[in-house]
């Protein structure tokens, strides 16, 4: 029978309705979130109490263990862990350390979480629940909401308690419950329950009024006053907001806690210390400080801890006021006696963390013990875990030089943990130094890719350059890749950086040993591209791009660094940048093949992002918007930005005005708060064809202009083709000669259909009679070899125009048909209007098209909907989409239900592709 909480009929209620709906087969999330002592525990005790409940898991994070990797994960996982040693769970088992084996991405250990609680579900419904989420490890917290997010038909419910504002911004996107305090009649009700003694009717008045409800403040504080202040209220301070009650709340706590014989206080305290709950554990240490089982009684006798099979603290401010009042001296002994009570062959880390805290003044012993921790913290995939046993063996290392590396081994690692303020605080103590010129370059190297990470913007590019000088100077093989990474900071930048400056340097740096990889090509083409020109540029950037898709295990390696990066002198921009849209399609598809198989963190968005872009030039909106969606639903799982650049281009390609201007001002504000140029140059692109779609030249060429003004690397091409067309139809035939001459150098050395297609259609633009025939001619033929759909519509599109200029109506209505249904077959709306408009000036007959959209699939249906099409299984299915497989099963049923189809035989493209999203993200 669950638990009567009193005034808490609406949160009740909804907690009813989540536990019935999960019974039901439908899963939840929800956090509750408010202030210490609001009643949030207690909400979560309702749960588990509840007569429909199954089996519920409980996990609480505690302050002490926020910087050890995964374990709030791991509290969860314990009370399930007969089913962890399966080859499923692999990604569990070594974030654990229970497995050997590489470091597990942190994608891969949300997909194994996921299965894991999936798997458990189908016996019974599941309720998972987090008491103090604020004080969750990072790593579990980014996995569970990972989980979350992706809950739908596996009968699981994570409720997650966290205290507001809360540090927890993982959380932040899922459901909500804020929990205030009770009404002024529940509170005095509350009150009178708590109450031992006769309270004066003001008193209780002004006592309910400044608790504000809060039902911990009403239960404990009256245990603090004297029968005086009780009766008529004479010294009763006043609370005058939430920081100041819990103060008041703990004052009745520690109140308590100082009327308890010493030895009862120290078990107390060395509870607090140990944050697993394991009671096994606490005797042990217990034992080597002296301590009796007969202490726990005072403490149980006074409502502050329950010890059984589990250590639970009545409330976690209780630990928090006996962990925080306690000596150094105190606290000190409790730890050693932990540590000395923990299996160093089972929990090795945790004894480290212990001896830590233990330690008096600096331990070489103590920090080479933590270091050793790092490395097994990191190959779990623990970084944050890696980086504070690092910062901790810093600070206990006798040696300056030692500690100085270990500071900057710290730094590096609290960067690559997503912690960039952090890093560079703990740069501060490594340049204390000594440190030897290697480590001051590799210290100037971390502290550019700090500000690169912090802002992609033109500051980061000198910094870097400036490291990778240094490095040079030293023979750091690592030289070349802080060249690249200056370089692309320098692109990022765009027009408010200096890229030639950052292309020089690259060019002068010593060449990279013989035979060179696909990365060291990549640099020398990327660099050559900004000093000599693109002509010059081509031979070395094939020969890149070449050994990148040849070169398939060097590629990969490499691929997943710059794809981390979102680097733009990665392989898949510069593709486009040589006209090469079979390279791009390849390239693309392998770095989504990369990140699904591996579920590497970083890549997956931005290869999705890439491939993305692939589809919109063939015409595959809804391919492209599901591609965009699932980015997008990535990034928000692991707290990333998501990626603006093919959202760009599809809003622009699609054509509906109002939605694409709302969309490319939000990527110029974001650009612009960043000081990313290029991205602002892409803005200025996708304006010119937006405008050019619509007709409206004017507006076309202007963006189209302020998108050339810098040859930015991957849409320049692209950008002087559309500056070539808006001038042409607005008459402005000298900017249009010159577009056309500069195009002519750009597409003309890549020598590819795409190119030269591209650079016919423009030609022809500018031409008349049968040579502008022949070019328009050409420009089809060309294009009609590629994959870029979207130019060979605008080719047929173009020509048909010039066709009816011509008074060759009948074959422009050919042409001009062709365009009309390219275009609205892919949903690019502006395009097709255009070209309706020209066929019924032909005296031909063309109705505006509808899309229907009742019964439209969502994004994430199209895509389940194709791989399944395409042959995979439900498991398949989940696995390349990280979900489970009950999830891809409930979405096939509403795929079918909306195709009217009863089996997946049934499912063809051309099914599914009229049926898809084309019209929105």
């Amino acid at each position: 029978m669950a638990i009567q909480l009193q005034g808490r009929q609406r949160e009740c209620e909804t907690l009813d309705r989540l536990v019935v709906s999960l019974r039901a087969g439908q899963s939840a999330a929800l956090v509750l979130r408010g202030e210490a002592g609001i009643g949030k525990t207690a909400l979560l005790d309702y749960v588990q109490t509840h007569p429909a409940a199954s089996r519920v898991v409980r996990a609480a994070g505690v302050e002490s263990e926020l910087e050890l990797a995964y374990g709030g994960l791991h509290q969860l996982c314990s009370q399930l862990r007969p089913r962890l040693p399966t080859p499923r769970y692999d990604a569990l088992g070594t974030a654990f350390g229970l497995t050997p084996g590489d470091p597990p991405d942190r994608f891969l250990v949300g997909v194994s979480m996921l299965n894991l609680l999936t798997e458990v579900a189908e016996d019974e419904p599941l309720i998972c629940l987090i008491d103090d989420a604020q004080w969750l490890d990072r790593e579990s917290t980014q996995t569970l909401a990972f989980v979350a997010r992706r809950l739908l038909a596996e009968r699981v419910a994570l409720v997650f308690a966290v205290r507001h504002p809360s540090a927890a911004d993982e959380l932040s996107r899922l459901p909500e419950l804020v929990v205030t305090g009770l009404d002024f009649s529940d509170a005095r009700a509350l009150l009178d329950l708590a109450l031992r003694g006769v309270m004066d009717e003001g008193v209780r008045d002004r006592f309910v009024a400044e608790t504000r409800g809060n039902p911990l403040a009403l239960m404990e504080l009256p245990r603090s006053l004297s029968a005086g202040q009780l009766a008529g209220g004479f010294g009763l301070p006043g609370v005058p907001d939430a920081r100041a009650l819990t103060s008041r709340i703990e004052e009745g706590f520690r109140s308590r806690l100082q009327s308890l014989p010493p030895e009862a206080q120290l078990l107390l305290l060395t509870a607090a210390a140990e944050p697993i709950g394991d009671a096994a554990l606490l005797w042990r240490a217990a034992e080597r400080l002296g301590i009796g089982p007969e202490a726990a009684a005072p403490a149980e006798s006074a409502d502050l801890i329950d010890i059984g099979a589990r250590v639970r603290f009545r409330h976690p401010l209780i630990r928090s006021v006996v962990y925080r009042d306690a000596s150094q001296a105190d606290r000190r002994s409790v730890h050693r006696a932990l540590a000395e009570a923990t299996d160093a062959a089972v929990d090795p880390d945790r004894r480290a963390w212990h001896r830590a805290h233990a330690a008096v003044g600096l331990d070489e012993a103590v920090a080479a013990e933590l270091e050793s921790a790092a490395e097994r913290a990191r190959a779990r995939g623990g970084l944050a875990a890696a980086a504070a046993f690092l910062e901790r063996a810093a600070e206990l290392t006798p040696d300056p030089v030692r500690r100085a590396g270990r500071a900057l081994a710290a730094a590096g690692t609290k960067f690559r943990a997503g912690e960039p303020d952090a890093a560079y605080d703990l740069l501060a103590t490594a340049e204390i130094g000594p440190l030897d010129d290697l480590q001051s370059a590799h210290l100037a190297r971390l502290r550019a890719q700090i500000v690169f990470a912090r802002r992609r913007s033109s500051d980061a590019g000198p910094l870097l350059l400036d490291a990778a000088n240094r490095l040079e100077d030293l023979g750091d093989p690592l030289a070349r890749e802080t060249y690249l990474e200056s370089l692309s900071a320098a692109i990022f930048g765009g027009r408010l950086g200096d890229v030639v400056k950052a292309a020089e340097a690259a060019r002068a740096a010593r060449p990279a040993p013989a035979p060179a990889g696909p990365m060291d090509l990549l640099l020398d083409g990327v660099a050559t591209r900004f000093t000599d020109g693109y002509a010059a540029a081509v031979e070395p950037l094939r020969k890149a791009l070449h050994a990148l898709r040849v070169d398939a295990t060097h590629g990969a390696a490499r691929l997943e660094h710059w794809l981390w990066l979102a680097c733009p002198a990665a392989p898949e921009p510069v593709a486009p940048e040589l006209w090469d849209d079979d390279a791009w399609h390849d390239l693309s598809t392998r770095a989504v093949e990369f990140g699904r198989r591996l579920g590497a963190l970083g890549v997956l968005p931005v290869a999705l992002s890439y491939r993305a872009g692939v589809h919109v030039h063939a015409g595959e909106f809804a391919a492209a918007a599901s591609l965009i969606s699932e980015s997008d639903s990535i990034a928000a799982a692991t707290g990333r930005a998501p990626l603006r650049y093919s959202r760009l281009m599809l809003a622009a390609w699609r054509g509906e005005e109002g939605a694409a201007r709302k969309t490319i001002e939000a990527g110029v504000k974001d650009a612009t708060e960043r000081g990313e140029g290029r991205a602002l140059a892409l803005a200025e692109h996708v304006t010119a064809v937006l405008y050019n779609g619509l007709s409206r030249y004017d507006a076309a060429l202007d963006a189209a202009r302020r998108a050339c003004e810098q040859a930015d690397l991957g849409f320049f091409g692209w950008s002087l083709a559309e500056l070539v067309e808006a001038a042409a139809r607005s008459n402005a035939d000298e900017i249009a000669a010159e577009a056309l001459q500069q195009l002519e150098q750009h597409a003309g050395p890549a020598g590819t259909d795409w190119g030269l297609g591209v650079l016919a259609r423009s030609r022809a633009l500018l031409t008349e009679g049968p040579a502008a025939d022949a070019l328009y001619r050409e420009a089809i033929e060309r294009l009609g070899r590629t994959r870029v759909a979207v130019h060979l519509a605008r080719a047929h599109l173009v020509y048909g125009e010039w066709l009816r200029r011509e008074q060759r109506r009948q074959d422009a209505r050919f042409h001009l048909r062709v365009a009309y249904d390219s275009f609205g077959d892919m949903g690019a709306k502006a395009f097709t209007e255009r070209a309706r408009q020209e066929l019924v000036a032909t005296g031909a007959t063309a109705r505006r098209r509808q899309v229907e959209t009742r019964d439209m699939l969502t994004a994430q249906e199209a895509q389940i909907a194709q791989l399944a099409a395409g042959g995979l299984t439900n498991p398949e299915i989940g696995s390349q989409l990280f979900l489970s497989h009950h999830t891809v099963e409930w979405h096939l049923r509403k795929v079918f239900t909306k195709l009217a189809v009863t089996s997946r035989k049934q499912l063809t493209p051309t099914l599914i592709d009229a049926a898809s999203p084309v019209s929105a993200v």
